[in-house]
């Protein structure tokens, strides 16, 4: 059957089926696969079609009624780490690191903003021509951006990062050579004796996946509680676990909860840790409140193009909703922080830790810091990936946390 047949097959019943079923009411998925055979099975008396196009059709049609149209094969797919969709007629993804454009478009613009205002529904949020821009999630907790016109000049932009489907674990990263065994030891060790860390990197270099590497070392007796724009940490094993996820204001009058918000309030839940998905504002204050306030152990990412630039970036974060001398701000970091975990992507798109850094003090009205760890590449092997190891720069220099967890 060619594509264009199909194409008309599929919307001529897709027609019938709106105007046979009440789509007001509940429906359940039985009712509709029901109607979607029963007239697969009338056109199939006019139109010749194999069992695998009609298997096919049939899918695509409840895809199409219940799903999210021609990209739920693509989100279903776990070899797809990124779907990028540029108006109707751009659809890309990203796959074991490459970017791959697909023979794929929408029958129209007006299709494409129905699958977004799906999208945005089951979440409780917002997206229109006056508030254009919105972050969200799906049901399996990939992560969604959604930018329509006329902030987007070519058409509604919707972007969807996945994560596995399986949370990686530490074996998975050292197998994968983003760390290697004795820095995973160390960091093990870090967490365990509740070091607030800062993992650091820009986009797509794994932060949030590394970061629920991380939680599997926290000990499953404590109390976590985690904060997020949009619910997408996979913590697992910990059964005294908050999950709170912030709100933009919305047409039924809903007040805006911030992740400033969240923090505040996660301060009177008792918590051991405290961990913020990402910190890229003025909640920075917040966070470095609550690691100099003896909630320590906590741990968040942040967008930076190195561990020092995470510093500076840090600064820029808390200035913009705090007036406060630079020094203060900077003793404050230095008081708060103890360990930066950048990571980063290489030139062969694979996903590796490139520095980890020691805060060790504040001095000369400057904070102070150490390597403890930089990856060294040694060259490339002949498919092209890179050769490489983190080397030891230096010994970790602020123990107590150590000796007080009994782990010296």
């Amino acid at each position: 059957m060619k594509n264009n047949d199909s194409n008309a097959i599929k919307t001529e019943i897709v027609k019938k089926i709106q105007e046979e079923i009440s789509l007001s009411r509940e429906v359940e998925d039985t009712e509709v696969i029901e109607t979607i055979d029963k007239y697969i099975v009338e056109y199939s008396k006019i139109v010749f079609l194999t069992l695998y196009e009609k298997n096919q059709l049939r899918k695509d049609l409840f895809n199409k009624l219940r799903r999210l149209d021609i990209l739920q094969d693509l989100v279903d797919n776990n070899e797809i780490t990124e779907i990028m969709v540029n108006g109707k007629d751009h659809i890309f993804i990203e796959k074991q690191g490459k970017l791959i454009a697909l023979d794929l478009c929408f029958e129209s613009n007006e299709r494409l903003e129905d699958i977004i205002q799906q999208i945005v529904g089951k979440t409780n949020r917002t997206v229109n021509m006056s508030s254009p821009i919105v972050d969200t999630r799906l049901e399996t907790g990939a992560r969604v951006n959604v930018v329509l016109p006329p902030i987007a000049l070519n058409g509604p932009i919707l972007t969807i990062r996945q994560f596995p489907t399986h949370p990686m674990k530490l074996e998975d990263m050292i197998f994968c050579h983003t760390i290697s065994e004795e820095v995973a030891s160390f960091i093990k060790i870090l967490v365990t004796a509740k070091y607030n860390i800062i993992i650091s990197g820009g986009t797509g270099t794994g932060k949030t996946t590394f970061l629920n590497v991380l939680s599997n070392f926290i000990p499953k007796d404590e109390r976590i509680v985690t904060i997020e724009d949009s619910a997408e940490l996979q913590i697992q094993g910990i059964s005294n676990l908050v999950r709170m996820e912030t709100r933009i204001t919305n047409i039924e009058g809903c007040n805006e909860i911030t992740i400033r918000d969240l923090i505040k309030t996660a301060l009177r839940m008792r918590p051991d840790r405290i961990i913020v998905g990402e910190v890229r504002g003025p909640e920075a204050i917040d966070l470095l409140q609550s690691l100099n306030t003896g909630h320590d152990g906590s741990i968040s990412t942040a967008h930076a193009n190195s561990a020092k630039d995470l510093l500076s970036r840090m600064e820029t974060m808390m200035l913009m909703g705090i007036e406060m001398p630079l020094s203060a701000i900077r003793r404050q970091i230095a008081a708060g922080v103890d360990i930066i975990i950048h990571l980063g992507r290489l030139r062969d798109k694979s996903r590796r830790v490139l520095e980890i850094e020691e805060v060790i003090g504040f001095e000369h009205e400057e904070i102070l810091t150490a390597k403890l760890y930089s990856f060294v590449e040694n060259g490339e092997n002949e498919d092209g990936s890179i050769r490489g190891e983190l080397q030891k720069k230096g010994e970790l220099q602020h123990r107590q946390k150590l000796l007080h967890s009994g782990l010296q």
